[in-house]
């Protein structure tokens, strides 16, 4: 939702703010009174090229900054993360323009036009001027299908196929890429292969080798030492062991007369214990000391040859083993190269099968919902002054020699189309406004006046699953007039319910039943002429509404109908 839009210095304006809600937002004003240069300015925080001219005279620079909220979607979140621009609670679009140049600012971050209209983009909808229309965009129409069909499933289950499909073709094509580098390779892997192998380095065999040869190499030291250690511990004159049992059994004795000695009692005994314990590991180990010069031998021998494939084949065992696996690897592959083919290509095959089912299948839905969707869409031109209006949605596939979607035909070829990430059916929104003409394609057919109308009909139909939270309509009831602008005005209001929508009207029968309501004033201050905007209470949007029934002289009878007509609005709502 659009909280709130400020601008300074910009045309006719010098500064104003202006805070929106939800629901139906008016805006109403005596032409020429800078409706225009507000939409002008929205139009800068979306990106549009902007023109040093639009500074107001005598201003250094120009300031447009549009505030929303509830704009954190999963879409938004991962665009902004990609350009390291923080992700607030509200989303703040700021443009500075100059008379040398122009900045945008997102969330207070720098940000290209681009990126700036890309982020606006999944904002807001701005009805009244074509580039700002998504649905004169083809490339919105399969998405307003499938989000309006509930089908977010069967497109997750053709991306996987779509997926799988463009990972096995593109290994295929890297294979093939590298097939003179693997006969190349070849030889030379074959040698290294036989020179690892010859060898037969085992993972840990080295820190198993290193720890032995330390113990063959100190083997005299250690007989030594764990000879002296046991003597000291266990069997020599006045060995501790011995010294232990002297003071265990004195401690026993002052136990017995005390028992504080109880603690110490138990300590000297478990001293003993370990003493003991101790003791017998050194005279096993005595005994199985080593003097082994020639395994000695071999293990440096060993060592020296582990060493060697270490120094060629990457420092350490580990990158020994891994390159012997890498090679072995790309070995086998290079002499079955064929086959690695072959199977890849049954596999392609495979994948191929299934992404034609699962698009077939989405394929087939999509034409269920674009027959409720172009029947639903009639109906609700019809209630908007276009009784005679065609629409359909209009499905075509791109037939591709190698294309990944393949159907068999009873002569044994096959049709092949293009697959695209989201099917593949490529569709087109065609519309009819006059009897006697065929559908054309929705951008070429519409007039200004028309276009505002077939979006309010499309957005209302569509209003549950369209991604887009803010619609703008800029003068949606040019040639409209009496019960079709009542229907219009309805039709605004119901959409309301879904979207926050901003609308610049003439017609009383849609100010009517806004549910908040600005105007636009411009008036003389110091010889200089500005532009304002001020919301209105209850009784001043009668007024306003009366003043669009009646024209120049607001008359009691004009405000009254006003005030019935904004009351009708109420208890429809």
């Amino acid at each position: 939702m659009l909280r709130s839009l400020y601008i300074r210095d910009y045309a006719l304006i010098e500064e104003l703010e202006v805070e929106f809600d939800s629901g139906l937002n008016i805006i109403t004003g005596e032409t020429g009174a800078g409706k225009s240069i507000l939409i002008g300015a929205l139009k800068m925080i979306l990106g549009e090229r902007a023109s040093t001219e639009v500074v107001r005279t005598g201003a250094r620079k120009a300031i447009i900054e549009g505030v929303f909220d509830e704009a954190e979607t999963p879409r938004l979140r991962r665009l902004l993360e990609e350009h390291a621009i923080d992700v607030l609670p509200q989303m703040i679009l700021r443009r500075e323009i100059t008379s040398s140049q122009s900045r945008a600012f997102i969330n207070d971050t720098p940000a290209t036009i681009a990126l700036v209209r890309e982020v606006a983009a999944s904002l807001i909808d701005l009805h009244g001027q074509h580039e700002h229309q998504s649905l004169l965009r083809t490339e919105t129409h399969l998405e307003l299908l499938d989000n309006f069909g509930g089908l977010g499933g069967l497109v997750a289950g053709y991306r996987e196929q779509y997926d799988a499909v463009a990972a096995l073709i593109a290994r295929k094509k890297e294979l093939v890429k590298r097939e003179r580098e693997l006969h190349q390779q070849k030889e030379l892997f074959a040698f290294q292969i036989e020179e690892i192998d010859r060898v037969g380095p085992e993972e840990g065999e080295e820190d198993a080798l290193e720890a032995e040869r330390r113990v063959l190499e100190n083997a005299e030291h250690l007989y030594e030492v764990t000879a002296q250690l046991y003597e000291m511990l266990y069997e020599g004159d006045a060995a501790v062991h011995d010294q232990l049992v002297v003071a265990r059994n004195e401690l026993q004795d002052l136990a017995r007369i005390d028992g504080g000695f109880e603690e110490s009692l138990g300590e000297i005994k478990s001293a003993q214990i370990v003493v003991a314990e101790v003791a017998k590991f050194l005279q096993d180990y005595n005994a199985r000391v080593e003097f082994n010069p020639e395994r000695l031998e071999d293990i440096r021998i060993r060592l020296g040859e582990l060493d060697r494939l270490k120094r060629k084949y990457g420092g350490t065992l580990e990158a020994v083993l891994a390159h012997r696996q890498e090679i072995g690897e790309t070995y086998d592959l290079a002499s079955d190269f064929e086959g690695a083919i072959e199977r890849l290509s049954k596999q392609i095959t495979g994948a191929q099968a299934a992404l034609a089912e699962a698009a077939e299948r989405l394929s087939a839905k999509r034409r269920e919902v674009a027959q409720r969707i172009e029947q639903a869409i009639v109906a609700e031109m019809a209630k908007l002054g276009m009784p005679h209006s065609r629409f359909e949605v209009v499905f075509t596939r791109q037939e591709e020699p190698d294309g990944w979607i393949l159907f068999p035909r009873p002569d044994g070829h096959a049709e092949r189309y293009a697959a695209f990430p989201n099917g593949m059916d490529q569709i087109e929104f065609h519309l009819s406004t006059n009897v006697g003409e065929p559908p054309k394609p929705l951008a070429k057919v519409v007039s200004g006046g028309e276009v505002s109308r077939i979006m309010l009909a499309l957005k209302t139909i569509l209003a549950k699953s369209d991604r887009l939270p803010i619609l703008v309509f800029d003068e949606i009831d040019v040639g409209i007039s009496g019960a079709i602008a009542t229907k219009v005005g309805e039709s605004m209001h119901d959409l309301a319910h879904y979207h926050q929508i901003i609308a610049i009207t003439h017609l009383p029968q849609i100010a009517a039943l806004g549910d908040l309501h600005f105007v636009v004033e411009k008036y003389v201050e110091g010889k200089r002429t500005k532009t304002a905007i001020r919301r209105l209470t209850d009784e001043a949007r009668a007024e306003q509404v009366a003043l669009l029934m009646s024209g120049a002289e607001v008359t009691e009878a004009a405000l009254e109908s006003a005030r019935e007509l904004m009351a009708a609005g109420k208890r429809e709502a």
